[in-house]
């Protein structure tokens, strides 16, 4: 298959298929007759996989160790489950920081309805940013 063959058949753009070229994730042969990198059924069993991981959240590198750890004839799975579990965690963490965020915009946006624009004096920037928490409970998003 060339490169624009492998890639419909796995889902992905002719870009996505060179990066992973480069980064050694698929190994082509080059066909003699005229040069072109010829991607066989292993390299499209590959590119599934790596998209299918990255949907998952996996990086280069843990796609990378996963493949070769299989490519040793070792089971990637222990390290998979080890890596999806501390990244559930983090994504968890990272949600919750998203949802505080989103209730500190939600807050701002509700108090600047009431307050003027102000123009930048030399003691103020952005009133809206400088003031928006002054009529809040103290409940940790004050610095």
């Amino acid at each position: 298959m060339k490169v624009k063959e492998i890639a419909i058949g796995a889902g992905v753009n002719p870009d996505t298929v060179r990066f992973y070229t480069r980064e050694g994730l698929l190994k082509p042969t080059r066909n003699p007759d005229n040069n072109y990198q010829q991607y066989d059924s292993e390299d499209l069993r590959r590119l599934r996989f790596a998209r299918k991981a990255r949907q998952l959240g996996f990086s280069l590198p843990e796609i990378r160790q996963i493949l070769e750890q299989a490519d040793d004839h070792h089971s990637p799975c222990p390290m998979v489950r080890d890596v999806f579990q501390q990244r559930l965690v983090e994504v968890e963490r990272e949600i919750a920081e998203l949802q505080q965020l989103r209730s500190r915009m939600t807050a701002a946006l509700s108090a600047w309805q009431d307050m003027p624009d102000g123009t930048p004096d030399g003691h103020t920037i952005c009133r809206l940013i400088e003031h928006w928490d002054e009529s809040l409970p103290d409940d940790g998003w004050k610095e």
